[in-house]
């Protein structure tokens, strides 16, 4: 009598071994996008309780445009999530910057809505474009350098960026706004707001970014 084998296939064990493979691949995938899911609302919740604090602060000084603190959300995301993401939320903060400028009226409120009286499309433009540039180039710059002082010079080029791109904006789409006595204004921001949101955006980066890099492993 002849007896005939039916070998079973190597393959079928690797099959299976894959499948396991895969769906141990596949869970993780979807526990860590949950975690940066929970994580980034954190930031987005984090960049409006930061927005109705400094404002309500500033409220009590008389000042034609105010300092921001929200951009710091906006540059530790660009480090932690990249370029992407930081984008993603440096236009939610163009946004309520509009929206700000709409609900909360000061002389300069048109440079920063096109709802307001005065205000054009390229007041949307200035309040949304230069913020999403803050979570885009604090990437780059921790990715030539990635250590402490990488974070610092990220933190402060991120409010620079902020500051930099206002004004250039204002400069080139609102002219008329520095022919009407602009200048001295502007001046002033530059030499006080910024060089104060550089300071304090680059030791928060320092401080915080490196938290939310081990909770991203």
């Amino acid at each position: 009598m002849v007896t005939i084998g039916f070998p079973v296939s190597a393959g079928s064990n690797g099959r299976i071994g894959s499948k396991s493979e895969n769906k141990k691949e596949f869970m993780m995938n979807k526990k860590n996008k949950a975690n940066q899911t929970a994580q980034l609302s954190l930031l987005i919740a984090t960049m409006v309780v930061i927005e109705v604090l400094s404002q309500t602060i500033f409220a009590a000084f008389v000042l034609p445009i105010k300092p921001t603190l929200t951009h710091i959300p906006v540059i530790i995301a660009s480090i932690v999530y990249g370029p992407k993401i930081g984008a993603y939320l440096g236009g939610f903060m163009g946004i309520m910057s509009i929206i700000r400028n709409t609900v909360i009226y000061t002389v300069s409120s048109y440079l920063f809505s096109p709802f307001v009286e005065g205000g054009t499309w390229a007041s949307a433009v200035i309040a949304i474009v230069p913020r999403i540039l803050i979570g885009i180039f604090p990437y780059f710059v921790y990715k030539l350098l990635q250590n402490r002082l990488g974070l610092m010079l990220s933190g402060v080029l991120g409010a620079f960026t902020n500051t930099f791109f206002v004004l250039l904006g204002i400069y080139f789409l609102i002219p008329n706004f520095y022919t009407a006595g602009g200048k001295t204004l502007m001046a002033t921001i530059f030499t006080t707001n910024s060089i104060a949101e550089m300071i304090i955006a680059g030791l928060l980066t320092l401080s915080i970014t490196p938290v939310l890099l081990r909770l991203k492993k």
